[in-house]
């Protein structure tokens, strides 16, 4: 039993030396054990590799706005650890957390006896969520955002009302396989039988694996750009319009306050299942509550403008379609801008083609070294980039707090890669900045 906060996070933290270990099978002894709270709730289940996390905060905002109670369930976090559980947006307490460690923990104790062996962080955390959620008397819905994969995630122990795959790209390549078609199975994985599966794949290979899926699982499947369309789109200073057309409906001048064409498409993919939920009297979501709902949504961390004067945006493109996306979005909207770029990545992404393209839209390029387990060496960056003026920084707080003094009004800053870095940056620049208006 552990008594306090910080306590709980260090033997939850402490499953990270457990690594990834895809499987359900010590999920399925703990949802045992707990008298499978996972069949408790009702749920929406949403993977891909990018824009998972924007397509819960559209959907979630639109849920709200009908009135709604909505859990969901991310990873990992931006601001603090509680956020992966909340409720309406709100991450749970400190205390909760406590409760939830104490009736997780003896359950990991026993089957580190077993031949399973001990449940990984995600495991713990996942199986921490189901219990809550299953627990809580207001929670009309959650959201789960796959970890990882889909087939064999912590996750797929749901039976979701509907389920989403967002786009797909070569992501955790050494876990899911090298081909869009090997990760596609990964993902088609959380297809349920007779369960309608949304999805935005653009890659054709990756498309007909998860339309074969659907079809072995008599699993309705809508493609964006076949069953639904994003038409009329155009970007605006504060976000993005654009037009939905269905088989039933046209909804047009879609209004959302997130940046980039790709948020569209995940706005799309929201708006669907509530149209879905609707239509099958689930839950009564009207064309106002989704219409208000999207312009609402917001997710930290993805082309989040921090401040305006100095210009400062923070971005967790953390793998290639990630980078692709982010590089557009800035060639769109800043060409008449000094671009100085701050990087930083985990060893197993393919950071070789990200610094390629960061080489294309970037004035200056600082590869910065961040406390992790996983994080790649800034020298290795410098070494890959063939742009002329880059540097390697070891300190990134007094380094950062240094360019933004020196930030010129036709300059701007971007800091991107890794979540894990984002979630340290955000914090420690919010607060700066602070400051620093107040100092002014």
């Amino acid at each position: 039993m552990v008594t306090t906060y910080k306590e709980a996070l260090e033997w939850i933290h402490g499953r990270l030396r457990l690594g990834i270990k895809p499987g359900l099978s010590r999920m399925e002894w703990m949802m045992d054990q707990l008298d499978h709270p996972e069949k408790k709730i009702n749920t929406v289940h949403i993977g891909g590799t990018n824009g998972k996390g924007s397509t819960v905060a559209f959907l979630r905002s639109i849920l709200q706005e009908a009135g709604f109670t909505v859990g969901t369930f991310t990873s990992p976090y931006i601001e603090q650890f509680n956020e992966r559980i909340s409720i309406n947006g709100k991450p749970i307490s400190d205390q909760e957390i406590l409760d939830l460690t104490n009736v997780i923990l003896p359950l990991a104790g026993k089957l580190e006896e077993t031949e399973l062996g001990g449940p990984t962080e995600f495991e713990v955390i996942t199986a921490m969520s189901f219990y809550y959620f299953a627990c809580h008397p207001k929670v009309d819905i959650v959201l789960y955002e796959v970890g990882l994969g889909g087939r064999l995630d912590s996750t797929n122990m749901i039976k979701p009302l509907v389920s989403v795959i967002t786009n797909i790209g070569l992501d955790h390549t050494q876990i899911l396989g090298d081909t869009y078609e090997e990760i596609a199975f990964e993902k088609a994985g959380i297809i349920k039988r007779q369960t309608p599966i949304y999805t935005a794949v653009k890659h054709l290979g990756a498309m007909r694996v998860i339309e074969e899926q659907a079809a072995k699982l008599e699993a309705p499947f809508f493609r964006l750009g076949d069953d639904f369309f994003v038409r009329d789109h155009e970007s605006v200073r504060e976000g993005e319009v654009f037009t939905l057309e269905t088989s039933t409906e046209t909804l047009e001048q879609l209004e959302i306050s997130m940046i980039g064409q790709h948020q569209t498409e995940n706005a799309a993919l929201a708006i669907c299942v509530a149209q879905y939920l609707e239509q099958q009297r689930l839950f009564h979501i009207s064309e106002q509550a989704i219409r208000t709902g999207l312009k609402q949504a917001f997710w930290p961390g993805r082309f989040e403008i921090l401040s305006e004067q100095p210009l400062i945006i923070i971005d967790g493109a953390h793998n290639d379609e990630g980078i692709t996306t982010l590089v557009h979005e800035l060639s769109a909207r800043f060409s008449d801008r000094n671009i100085h770029i701050v990087f930083a990545a985990l060893k197993d992404k393919k950071y070789d083609k990200m610094i390629a393209k960061l080489d294309q839209v970037a004035n200056q390029l600082s590869f910065v070294n961040f406390d992790f387990p996983r994080a790649a060496k800034a020298e290795e960056f410098l070494k890959i980039s063939q742009l002329p003026n880059k540097v390697a920084v070891d300190e990134w707080k007094p380094y950062l707090q240094e360019e933004i003094q020196n930030l010129k009004a036709d300059s701007m800053l971007v800091i991107t890669g890794s979540l894990y870095f984002i979630s340290e940056v955000k914090p420690f620049l919010c607060n700066y900045l602070k400051n620093m208006t107040i100092s002014l």
